[in-house]
């Protein structure tokens, strides 16, 4: 039998036993009345979870990949220019999907571990026109969140499309489309929504929606929002079969975070996460994201002298917790660590526990205990 390992990668993250329960429940049909009740209250979660009042939601089969490419083949068309705000990895990814279809796209960025300022976006915006502008809430690989509300402010007025990847934040940072002004969010259901990956999510306000009807034809089937918004309104119409046990698995993820509120569920994970660190900044650690834009929702931390990256990460999960080594040019000198979803205390102890008994195993000195005696100041017993 497979030992079971505890998930601290930046996503999956770890699945509680309710959403485990949903999805292994016999599979129904993907028209039966119990996937169409689910389906409309996810569907009506999701936008609660995004203080969206008006504007639709779409939950697909497919990726956090997926509702970037139909974020942005649904809002922009050729002929159209848009910005791409990059905190890492992931904005360059939306660079590539755009190369992909022949879209115009600029991009700005800052070096890795840092955000690009709301007066860098108002610098850019001054000098150029474009329909929409992008950008990346919390960046896996380097651990950067955006400040996107003030990006938002920036926006107000100049008649511009706003698009957030919110696939490492949504759920667990705050985002609140309506107040802002945020036209498209995208995410995906394994990081802090806490269940399996298997779908694209998206929420679209009604100025984006207009956009796409007066779009025309888009180089997408599958990916254009037209197709599914009669599905989203109506669960019990067929255009394409959905991955049933995955949505049924999602909305009891959503029902336990408007269980929990979003403002309990995103002062939690500002809580673990400054825990978290404390834990590890106290064992000899040190974080490679710049102090004002570190997310909520996962560490990138900096290895000391003398541990090295693979037998560190290869003994952690050894003892029982998975991370994530680092992407790009910080591989083999960062690990990756998440803190989001449906973590519970007991799992954050137990993580850095266990992160006290491997650093012991592999020879590296440090006070016993000062972990997790940091960790409790924050946290509580």
């Amino acid at each position: 039998m497979q030992t079971e390992r505890l998930l601290m990668i930046p996503g999956p993250s770890p699945v509680h036993p309710r959403i485990l329960n949903s999805l292994s429940l016999p599979t129904v049909s993907h028209v039966s009345p119990e996937l169409v009740e689910e389906l409309k209250k996810a569907l009506d979660n999701l936008k609660k979870v995004v203080f969206c009042e008006k504007g639709e939601a779409f939950i697909i089969s497919g990726a956090g990949t997926l509702a970037m490419e139909m974020a942005i083949l649904n809002v922009i068309k050729k002929g159209e220019k848009f910005l791409v705000i990059s905190q890492g990895f992931f904005g360059q990814r939306m660079v590539q999907i755009a190369e992909s279809f022949g879209l115009d796209c600029d991009l700005i960025e800052r070096e890795w571990g840092k955000a690009v300022l709301p007066e860098e976006l108002e610098a850019k915006l001054d000098k150029e026109e474009y329909e929409a502008v992008v950008s990346t809430h919390v960046d896996t690989c380097t651990g950067a969140c955006a400040p996107i509300k003030d990006y938002a402010e920036v926006l107000k007025g100049r008649g511009v499309h706003f698009i957030v990847d919110g696939v490492c934040a949504t759920g667990g940072i705050e985002e609140r489309m309506d107040d802002w002004g945020i036209d498209v969010i995208l995410t995906a259901p394994q990081k802090c929504f806490g269940a399996p990956p298997g779908l694209a999510v998206l929420v679209v306000s009604e100025k984006a929606i207009e956009k796409r009807r007066s779009m025309g034809a888009i180089p997408a089937y599958y990916a254009d929002l037209l197709n599914w918004l009669p599905i989203m309104k109506d669960p019990s119409k067929y255009f394409s079969t959905p991955c049933v046990n995955e949505i049924r698995a999602f909305y009891e993820s959503t029902q336990i975070v408007l269980e929990e509120g979003m403002e309990k569920r995103i002062l939690r994970h500002a809580r673990v996460a400054k825990a978290i660190r404390k834990a590890l900044i106290e064992l000899g650690f040190s974080l490679f994201t710049q102090e004002p834009f570190l997310a909520d929702t996962l560490s990138v931390v900096e290895y000391p002298e003398g541990i090295k990256d693979q037998p560190f990460r290869k003994t952690f999960s050894k003892n029982g917790v998975v991370v994530a080594g680092g992407l790009g040019e910080t591989a083999g000198k960062v690990f990756r660590m998440g803190h989001m979803g449906n973590l519970s205390v007991s799992q954050v102890y137990f993580a850095l526990d266990t992160l006290e008994r491997t650093l012991t195993s592999i020879g590296f000195s440090f006070i016993p205990g000062s972990g997790l005696k940091a960790a409790k100041e924050i946290l509580g017993e």
